[in-house]
């Protein structure tokens, strides 16, 4: 599978990337044995990105994605993780985490902590759970309320992480496009995560995210390119940023299907092809539970899409002219 740097870091990513929090039991538990097998699958399809968190699972995620790669050589494939969130122990509750979306034992609470000291702390923490002796890249996680902090205190940590050579590419991964390129005018960040927002339902990155990043020649990694369901399986029920899809999504994600299925493609390989013919976008990150999962996104990706799906999507005002 082709892969790319990311911005000028010499970090390199493959085109489709294994998001790692279902197998820290993202809404529903998931048994070691399946999430080794879903890693497995993914490394058989040619998948050398695996981006996890502290967050998933907390820790889980970051421990199943470790013991998976263990076996294989470290040179060949790429880690990245999170900062942002520390985990405490707690022992005040007999409890699930499924308020914070993961059937996992509340064993631990998440502490919100963008300081200099939380950022090593946590990058510390992740090695341990993940088992290695670096990460490649590191970004900060969902900083949305905490900007000030983010900008003054943990970015300039992650800069001086990079420095030393403790870290190989550095960025921030959010749910917005904002505070993001507000990362890439005001710092030296890599590579930016972008979830949900660049999707054939969402375009909002393209306004200023997408050229701000390709005309400073930083690269993006596009996440939720299926909108948690929605451009997945188009049908009354489906998810659209993990809440039920409102009625004009639904129509217009029906409009999508049938555009694609004029020209003989899935409309889970549109989703996905979509992002990547953004110049900037290095890799779309789908997340898996299952070996069916990551091998059904890789051979979806592998689908040709013809030009001219794109150019009867922007013909019927599905897609803005502007894109690719």
């Amino acid at each position: 599978m082709r892969r790319t740097q990311l911005g000028r870091s010499g970090v390199t990513v493959t085109r489709l990337s294994f998001g790692a929090a279902a197998i820290g039991n993202l809404f529903t538990p998931v048994t070691d044995e399946t999430a080794q097998a879903a890693v497995d699958a993914a490394w058989d399809a040619g998948v050398r990105y695996f981006d996890t968190a502290p967050h998933y699972g907390l820790g889980l995620s970051e421990r199943r994605l470790g013991a998976a790669l263990r076996d294989r050589p470290r040179a060949e494939y790429t880690v990245s993780t999170k900062v942002g969130r520390l985990l405490e122990p707690d022992e005040s509750t007999n409890g699930d985490d499924l308020a914070n979306g993961f059937a996992v034992p509340a064993t631990h609470r998440r502490v919100w902590d963008f300081s200099a000291d939380g950022v090593r702390r946590s990058i510390e923490d992740s090695l341990r759970r993940l088992g290695l002796d670096r990460v490649d890249v590191v970004y900060l996680h969902d900083p949305d309320d905490h900007a000030e902090q983010a900008f003054h205190q943990a970015y300039p940590a992650l800069e001086q992480l990079r420095a030393e050579g403790t870290v190989g590419a550095i960025g921030a991964g959010m749910n917005q496009t904002a505070m993001l390129t507000r990362f890439l005018r005001d710092t030296d960040v890599d590579v930016i995560l972008c979830a949900g927002r660049y999707t054939l339902l969402d375009h909002q990155a393209l306004d200023e995210l997408l050229p701000e990043a390709a005309a400073r020649g930083k690269s993006v990694v596009v996440g939720g390119v299926f909108n948690s369901g929605l451009l997945a399986d188009p049908r009354p029920g489906a998810t659209y940023d993990y809440a039920p899809a409102a009625a004009d999504l639904l129509d217009r994600a029906l409009r999508v299907q049938a555009v694609a299925d004029r020209h003989g493609v899935p409309l889970r390989a549109a989703a996905l092809s979509f992002p990547l013919a953004h110049p900037a976008v290095a890799s779309v990150c789908v997340g898996a539970r299952s070996p069916y999962e990551i091998r059904d996104a890789a051979a979806m990706l592998r689908h040709p899409v013809p030009d001219a799906l794109w150019e009867d999507l922007r013909a019927e005002g599905l897609l803005p002219k502007e894109t690719a």
